[in-house]
């Protein structure tokens, strides 16, 4: 049972990782229609972020507060100066461009930090366990990032659910054309949504990185496991996001456990057996 309670812990802590860097990527696909194989990226600058602004400040929280705009200004600036181009494009051309960013990124972060891995330190407040058995204490610090996880999902979920921003983003995904008629700049809308995409995933990598470290490829995984959650969540659902990130992250945690020569493929059993069953995902639309 301890076993049990462990992975069930570890799942739902990668789950909501995950879930930050996914949502960014539903919000960027569902919303502008890119496809965005530069995601990863986002949520490896992140993790090195956090190196660079917890050796800065001290603090992994610090470096959370400052990192999240920094990344927010940086997409805005990406999107700016390539993303805006893709819209009226075909997937290919979105591909190539957002590969060649890739391999951009990848050149920045050897020349900046190099090629080994580099680890942050877990502030001194929250290296402590929790007990939940007499034989089984669990970090603080893993607790405290679920916490956060959940504090911006549901800062994300407020924002687009109930605020005036929020609907005339959803507005925007589903007739531009209205809400430009309306009198709003539908460009600026695009701006925000993928620089909010931008944050949320480097925000994943600076929470991620006490736990994993930030070393090259950092984000190659995510990437790959961001585009499952968003086909199994559907296109375009937070919602699904959510649920689709929770079964991945438990879906992992218990196959490296208990199927270890099988866990890399797991998560794309998952992902066939739901999709025979939803072939639009779980909140996607038929």
């Amino acid at each position: 049972m301890s076993l049990v309670l462990v992975q069930i812990l570890n799942g739902l802590q990668y789950g909501l990782l995950l879930f930050l860097a996914a949502s960014g990527l539903t919000l960027v696909f569902g919303i502008l229609g890119v496809i965005n194989l530069a995601h990863g990226s986002f949520y490896m600058l992140g993790a090195y972020l956090a190196v660079t602004l917890t050796a800065q400040f001290g603090d992994i929280f610090v470096a959370l507060a400052v990192g999240i705009p920094l990344a927010f200004v940086f997409g805005a600036a990406i999107e700016w100066l390539f993303i805006r181009h893709l819209y009226k494009r075909d997937h290919l051309q979105q591909v190539l461009l957002t590969f060649a960013l890739i391999l951009v990124f990848k050149e920045v972060q050897q020349t900046l930090w190099g090629n080994h891995p580099l680890s942050i330190p877990t502030p001194s407040y929250l290296s402590s366990s929790i007990s939940l058995t007499p034989d089984l204490g669990y970090p603080v610090y893993r607790f405290a990032l679920m916490g956060i996880c959940v504090a911006l999902a549901l800062a994300m979920m407020f924002v687009i659910q109930r605020t005036r921003v929020g609907r005339l983003i959803r507005a925007a995904e589903s007739n531009p054309e209205m809400v430009e008629a309306l009198g709003y700049d539908s460009r600026i809308l695009y701006r925000m949504v993928f620089a909010a995409g931008v944050a949320l995933a480097a925000a994943a990598g600076i929470l991620a990185a006490p736990v994993e470290s930030a070393y090259p490829g950092i984000g190659d995984r995510v990437l790959i496991i961001s585009f499952v959650i968003v086909v199994i969540g559907g296109i375009g659902s937070i919602r699904g996001a959510f649920l689709g990130a929770l079964l991945i992250g438990l879906a992992d945690a218990f196959g490296k456990v208990f199927v270890p020569e099988f866990s890399s493929v797991l998560i794309y059993a998952v992902m066939a057996l739901i999709l025979v069953v939803r072939p639009s995902g779980l909140f996607g639309r038929a």
